[in-house]
C-alpha cells in the first residue's frame, strides 16, 4: 500500500523536476524574473506555501497504477503544474484576487505587468518540461502526441476562463448547463489531461488510456462541485478558508441552479441581494436559507457524488495491474469528494 510517506516523496519529486526547468533557464540579468516564478509556485524557500500539487500526483499515479515506479513520467508532472500555476496568475489578475495560498499574490508584489509576464513564462517553461522526456527515451511521436493533449488542454483553459468571465459580466446568463461547460474546460480538462498523460506515459493500450480519461474528467467535475458546496457551507477549521462565495457574489452551481428553480419572491429577494456589493451577514444567511429552500445544496450533492461514482467506475474498468497506486487514486476520490 503506499503511505503518506510515499505520495509526499512524489510531489518532493515534482517539485525537484520543477525547479530543474526553472533554473535551467536561469540567467543573472533575469534572477528577479525567475524569482517571481519560485515565489508563486511556492518554492522560494523554507516557509513558502505552495499548493497541494494534486493535478501532477493525480498523473503520476496514473503512471505508476500501470508501470509501476513514477520517475520517468516526473517531466510530465512538471509540465502539469506549471501550466495550472500560469492559469492561476493570470485568473488572480483577472479576478483582482489579492491573495493566493494565504499569501500576497503575485500581481499585488510585482504589479500587474510583471505577472503577466511570468504568467507566460510559466506556461512557456510548462512546454520546455515535456521535452525531457524525450531524454528519458520516450519515443518522438509520443511526446509529440502528449504536447498535442496539453496544448488542447490550455485552449480549454483559456475557453472556460472567458466563459467564466462572461458569466460575470452578464449576470443572469449564466445557466446549469452554461455552467457546466465552463468548469468541464476550467477545471475538468486538465484534471483529465493530467490522468490521461500518466496513462498514456506508461501504456499504447488507447482503451485504457480512454479510461483514465473518463476517470480524469469525472473526477475534475465532481472536485468543482465540492468547492462549490464547502463555499457555501464548509467549515473553516476544516477546509483552511471561509466559505465566503455568497458574500463575494460567486455565481456557482447552487445559485444557478436556485436560480433556475426558486419560487418568484425567492427568486426577487436572491436576484437583490446579489445587486449588492457588499452583503450584510443577515444578507448572507438569508442566501444560505434560500439556496437551501430550492434543494440547491441537495442537487449539487447529488451531482457531486454522481460524479464521484462515475470516475470510480472509469477506474475500475481500466483493468490495471498495479493495485497500491489505484487504490491511492480511489483513496483520494473518496476523501475529496465528501461534502
Amino acid at each position: 500500500m503506499l503511505t503518506q510517506a510515499d505520495l509526499q516523496a512524489m510531489i518532493a519529486d515534482t517539485e525537484t523536476e520543477i525547479l530543474r526547468v526553472v533554473d535551467a533557464a536561469d540567467t543573472p540579468a533575469t534572477r528577479e524574473l525567475y524569482d517571481m516564478v519560485r515565489y508563486h509556485l511556492g518554492l522560494d524557500g523554507p516557509g513558502a506555501v505552495s499548493g497541494k500539487r494534486l493535478r501532477p500526483l493525480l498523473g503520476l499515479l496514473a503512471y505508476a497504477s500501470i508501470a509501476g515506479d513514477h520517475a520517468r513520467a516526473l517531466p510530465g508532472a512538471a509540465a502539469v503544474e506549471l501550466g495550472h500555476n500560469f492559469s492561476l496568475v493570470h485568473d488572480d489578475i483577472e479576478d483582482r484576487d489579492v491573495e493566493r495560498r494565504h499569501r500576497a499574490a503575485l500581481w499585488t508584489v510585482y504589479g500587474v505587468g510583471q505577472a503577466i509576464n511570468a504568467g507566460d513564462t510559466l506556461f512557456v517553461l510548462s512546454r520546455l518540461a515535456l521535452h525531457r522526456l524525450t531524454d528519458l527515451g520516450f519515443s518522438d511521436t509520443k511526446v509529440l502526441r502528449l504536447m498535442r493533449l496539453y496544448d488542447d488542454t490550455c485552449l480549454a483553459l483559456c475557453e472556460g476562463q472567458f466563459i467564466d468571465l462572461w458569466g460575470a459580466e452578464h449576470g443572469d446568463r449564466m445557466t446549469v448547463e452554461t455552467y457546466f461547460d465552463m468548469i468541464g474546460r476550467k477545471t475538468a480538462a486538465l484534471i483529465a489531461a493530467s490522468v490521461e498523460a500518466g496513462a498514456m506515459l506508461a501504456t499504447d493500450d488507447q482503451a485504457v488510456v480512454d479510461a483514465y480519461r473518463r476517470f480524469g474528467w469525472a473526477l475534475g467535475l465532481a472536485f468543482q462541485l465540492n468547492d462549490d458546496l464547502l463555499g457555501i457551507w464548509g467549515v473553516e477549521q476544516e477546509t483552511g478558508k471561509e466559505p465566503s462565495d455568497l458574500s463575494k457574489g460567486k455565481r456557482t452551481l447552487p445559485v444557478l441552479y436556485a436560480l433556475e428553480h426558486a419560487t418568484e419572491a425567492d427568486l426577487d429577494r436572491l436576484r437583490a441581494i446579489y445587486e449588492t456589493d457588499t452583503p450584510t451577514t443577515d444578507e448572507v444567511s438569508e442566501l444560505r436559507a434560500i439556496l437551501e429552500r430550492t434543494g440547491a445544496a441537495d442537487y449539487t450533492r447529488r451531482e457531486a457524488r454522481r460524479l464521484r461514482d462515475e470516475a470510480l467506475g472509469a477506474l475500475d474498468a481500466a483493468g490495471v495491474v498495479q493495485g497500491a497506486a489505484r487504490d491511492r487514486l480511489r483513496e483520494i476520490i473518496v476523501s475529496a469528494i465528501s461534502a
